[in-house]
């Protein structure tokens, strides 16, 4: 890698002998092996989904109904993207925990989300749950409206993240609240997801999937717009193996584990929901806050 000193056009205002200085071009676009490799781990889940999701369309084309394998494809694209979730949790806590966090990491991941938490879902938008299998037509000629709606606003959300996030509008000092502004991309996903297990298991017991195809779509622009939105939502970033926790918090925590657990589809999507209408719930209740973030 070049020496940053000769290619800096601020090289002589900005010192790089400092090997701590993130501005210089070495310290920025350095690639730390294990958080990178956790979003490229991330990145691999969001393709691999993708390519499910457009096999399943292909086995649902000349079907007015949701087949078996093909249910079995949205379901393996489900898990994947739950999947880049895990690797986008870790690549975080790894960069953090080891002081490895480089502006290429916060690129590299914001384009993997992009894949995993943007693409991935709205073909899963377009595909299942705005398709024409729910018995409404309209909705093939909209659906794909809706999906870009949801890959906008996640772009959206990725860069804006970027940058109020980014160290030059931080170099002064942290900032103290540790929430999210708008709806993290990841869990609009997973709510995105959680639905689609639902509707699949719906499909699989000969379920009507009509009245549910009527409240989706208000449903999905809500998740897309609150991801834009300035509603907070809680990060859970404070939390590590030194957090303390209230008995009764750990035995809460333990309960939603066990009912997602008992319940599955139907506990993974009321645990989404919940994340998604707490936040909504406590913006009503809270009177408006400072602009700033993480």
């Amino acid at each position: 890698m070049s020496d940053s000193s000769s290619s800096d056009p601020d090289s002589a205002s900005t010192p790089t002998s400092n090997s701590e200085d993130p501005f210089t071009i070495e310290n920025a676009s350095r690639i730390y092996f294990l958080p990178n490799l956790m979003t490229a781990g991330n990145l691999f889940c969001g393709f691999v989904a993708c390519i499910k999701c457009i096999q399943a369309h292909y086995l649902m084309r000349s079907s007015e109904i949701i087949s078996t394998e093909a249910s079995g494809l949205f379901v393996e694209a489900v898990w994947l993207i739950f999947g880049a979730m895990a690797f986008d949790m870790l690549d975080g806590r790894l960069a953090r925990m080891g002081g490895k966090e480089s502006l290429f990491g916060a690129e590299f991941d914001s384009l993997a989300d992009m894949v995993s938490f943007g693409l991935a879902p709205a073909l899963m938008m377009f595909f299942l749950i705005l398709s024409p299998t729910q018995g409404y037509p309209v909705f093939q000629k909209v659906g794909w409206f809706f999906g870009f709606i949801y890959l906008l606003c996640a772009a959206i959300r990725l860069a804006r993240f970027n940058v109020i996030t980014h160290p030059l509008l931080n170099r002064t000092e942290k900032p103290t609240n540790k929430d999210f502004i708008g709806l993290p991309v990841p869990a609009a996903a997973g709510t995105v997801a959680a639905i689609v297990l639902f509707l699949v298991n719906l499909a699989a017991h000969d379920k009507e999937l009509q009245f549910w195809a009527l409240c989706l779509p208000p449903l999905l622009l809500l998740i897309a717009v609150l991801m834009v939105s300035k509603i907070r939502y809680p990060s859970g970033k404070q939390i590590d193996l030194q957090t303390k926790t209230p008995l009764t918090s750990f035995v809460l925590f333990l309960a939603l584990a066990g009912a997602i657990a008992a319940f599955k589809e139907v506990g993974m999507l009321t645990v989404m929901l919940g994340y998604i209408f707490f936040g909504l719930f406590r913006a009503m209740r809270q009177k408006p806050t400072p602009p700033e973030t993480l």
